[in-house]
């Protein structure tokens, strides 16, 4: 006899929502919460409700990493960035990425006094990227431009950082949540999702029990990133219904999450190259279809070659479009043409006020008024982070059921469940319009 295989389909929310932000409900559960303060519009504290060992690996919910502070400030007009440089000029101090270069490069390291500090390999993109030291004092765009130059058909750029696309949260008042039915704790078997962002606590209770599979790339030297960002993500893809009836999107679901971020020696969190390359092979390495970005970076050639090669090979890739304000830069992954954009609104079918902008946005999902179930308390959180989810999950039952992971083939099939926002047709600030989706979930 066949294994029975629940999945959860989703059929168009027609009805219209005085909340947007709350059409899709999350996981809202008693006697949990989070707990975010800021400074400026990105910086993001989150108190958990528990504080534990650090870990790098785990399976079923059994252990976790600790759960302290995670933060993103900047240094000019970016919204959500004040403090820190322009994305393009962000990154790690004294490192460089190097790929496809011609053999006699290994043997000219020694001239140009560059030291290899690891190299990152996809096997299955057939993709070698190594990290480089620079000798000490050496410019990282000036070694970059010289490279170029003697390297022509080489893939050379710094080791870029990235930010967690959350922003502030503000306590709201939980409402009555319309346009997403219960689940039950089965929705979604079958289903498996991957997700690159900062450290999961696993023992959450949202968490403890579901088929969760996490690890940390953060480099030896430094300590793994804390877990408020990424543990909210994780309990919006697959957290287990609660007793209020409350549950996560994909509750049966399986979750590989890869954090990349980690804490540099200034006590910042931190996210860069490096980190993604080595958490995207984990997920392919584990033959993960679909995987969820809730971050944004600059335009750097080595993700650029290893998303559109991960793209190739078969997986489908979607990113949160940043929370930089409309008229800033475009924000990346979110802004190539291998990745599916999520833009985030709010209540009224506004858009979401720091959200990025540009012809790269496909579609639009909540993003504010969001339950996160991490602390003491319920509470509400906002950024494009949170909109990425509600994509990612239709994008893996879709998978899950025959769809080829393709993600012009995803694009597509999700037109035909948007709701216009904004101007006639696809624009800068909605993409196509908001995916409005109701679930039910059967067995086949």
């Amino acid at each position: 006899m066949p294994e029975a295989r629940s999945y959860c389909t989703f059929d168009l929310v027609k009805d219209s929502s005085r909340r947007l932000r709350l059409a899709f409900s999350v996981v809202l559960i008693a006697g949990m919460g989070v707990l975010f303060t800021a400074s400026a519009i990105a910086e993001v504290k989150v108190r958990s409700y528990d504080r534990g060992k650090k870990t790098e690996r785990s399976v079923s919910g059994k252990s976790g990493a600790n759960g302290v502070t995670g933060r993103a400030t900047g240094r000019h007009n970016l919204r959500g960035r004040e403090g820190r440089p322009a994305p393009e000029d962000d990154f790690e101090p004294g490192e460089i990425l190097v790929a496809q270069m011609p053999r006699k490069f290994q043997a000219n390291m020694v001239t140009l006094k560059l030291k290899l500090i690891e190299k990152i390999t996809i096997p299955k993109l057939n993709l070698e990227v190594m990290r480089l030291r620079l000798p000490k004092g050496s410019s990282v765009k000036k070694m970059i431009g010289n490279l170029n130059a003697r390297y022509p058909s080489g893939i050379i750029d710094a080791n870029h950082r990235y930010d967690l696309s959350a922003t502030n949260t503000r306590l709201r008042f939980p409402r009555q949540v319309a346009g997403w039915s219960k689940v039950p704790a089965n929705c979604g078997k079958g289903v498996r999702i991957g997700m690159i962002d900062g450290a999961v606590d696993v023992r959450n209770p949202a968490l403890r029990g579901q088929n969760i599979v996490y690890r940390s790339f953060h480099d030896k030297t430094r300590n793994p990133s804390q877990d408020g960002h990424g543990t909210s993500i994780a309990t919006l893809l697959i957290g287990k219904p609660m007793r209020n009836g409350w549950s996560g999107l994909l509750p049966g679901a399986q979750l590989f999450a890869a954090s990349m971020f980690e804490v540099d020696r200034q006590d910042k969190t931190v996210g860069n190259s490096g980190g993604l390359l080595k958490a995207l092979d984990w997920l392919i390495s584990n033959n993960v279809k679909v995987v969820n970005f809730s971050i944004a970076g600059a335009d750097n050639k080595t993700v650029a070659r290893a998303l559109k090669k991960a793209r190739k090979s078969g997986m489908v890739l979607i990113a949160s479009v940043g929370n930089w304000g409309a008229k800033n830069k475009p924000a990346y992954p979110a802004a190539y043409r291998d990745v599916v954009a999520v833009t985030a609104v709010g209540r009224r079918n506004r858009i979401f006020a720091n959200a990025n902008q540009g012809r790269y946005v496909d579609f639009a999902a909540p993003g504010e008024g969001v339950w996160v179930p991490v602390g003491p308390k319920g509470q509400l959180g906002d950024g494009t982070s949170y909109a990425a989810p509600f994509i990612s999950v239709l994008a893996g039952l879709r998978v899950a059921q025959g769809q080829r992971a393709d993600p012009e083939i995803l694009r597509r099939s999700l037109r035909r469940e948007t709701v216009d926002l904004g101007k006639r047709g696809r624009d800068k600030v909605f993409g196509w319009g908001l995916v409005k989706a109701q679930p039910s979930c059967t067995t086949d």
